[in-house]
């Protein structure tokens, strides 16, 4: 199969499993680039930040439609996410100035880390959600939001992952949301977290543009069957096995 066609395939693959299951676009694309198209793992990260970009924006722009955004939570988060962005990629250019290509060992075990945390949480998060519940915020005010930002910003700037699924699972955990507003506000902030970091490393030479456009070909049609198929499939068993892949993917990671 021309490389062409398999990236726009890959995009195709992951827009399906992210309409379907929910589960975060970084998580499920960056180990593909890595592992299966041999993306160095900064351009990985880079191509990834941008493409994550793009397909959160119409989801944002549905959730502001429909007023399910805490547009000052954002604001907030934001406030956090954008410097602690700047850091992470600022570290990484400061490794790969230090050790070269060795900057990708480090980001491999950085997103291996990840990807153990990550869907262990996503496992966990049902009985997260029941324990929380009806529950008041036990972080409060502007300060609280904008560390979380920070957490997430400096993750996302070095690994591109995590810019919906930390914050998230962070927001559950501290604030008392209805479930709809934790999401539309997890993704519009999502929106401005992965535009300031895929432009950071656009800036820096770490994005493939043709990389992204082609798996963008393949995700927004992707991503709408995904959805179409959501409630025909299931869901929670499919979560569970992605979550699962994911384990076995960072612990590779890791060991590799």
């Amino acid at each position: 199969m021309p490389l062409l066609a398999t990236k726009i395939l890959v995009g195709f693959v992951v827009g399906v499993l992210i309409g379907m299951t929910g589960v975060g676009g970084g998580v499920l694309l960056l180990p593909v680039l890595i592992f299966g198209l041999r993306v160095p793992a900064i351009v990985a990260v880079g191509s990834d930040a941008l493409f994550n970009f793009f397909t959160k924006i119409p989801a944002g722009l549905l959730h502001l439609k429909k007023d399910t955004v805490r547009r000052k939570v954002v604001i907030a988060l934001a406030c956090g996410s954008v410097p602690g962005s700047i850091a992470g990629v600022k570290l990484l250019m400061h490794i790969r100035h230090l050790y070269g290509d060795g900057v990708n060992s480090f980001i491999k075990t950085a997103v291996g880390i990840l990807l153990i945390v990550i869907p262990t949480l996503l496992l966990l998060q049902k009985k997260i959600e029941d324990r929380v519940a009806n529950r008041p915020p036990t972080a409060k005010g502007f300060l609280g939001m904008a560390l979380i930002g920070l957490v997430a910003g400096f993750l996302v700037g070095m690994t591109s992952v995590g810019s919906g699924s930390i914050i998230m699972m962070l927001l559950l955990l501290f604030y008392s949301f209805p479930p709809k507003v934790n999401v539309g506000t997890d993704i519009v902030h999502a929106v401005v977290l992965t535009g300031v970091t895929g432009l950071l490393h656009f800036r820096l030479g770490n994005v493939d543009s043709r990389l992204v456009l082609s798996l963008l070909i393949g995700s927004i049609p992707g991503g709408l069957i995904g959805s179409h198929l959501a409630t025909r499939v299931p869901m929670l068993w499919l979560r569970r096995l992605l979550c699962a892949l994911l384990l076995i993917t960072g612990a590779r990671m890791l060991w590799a």
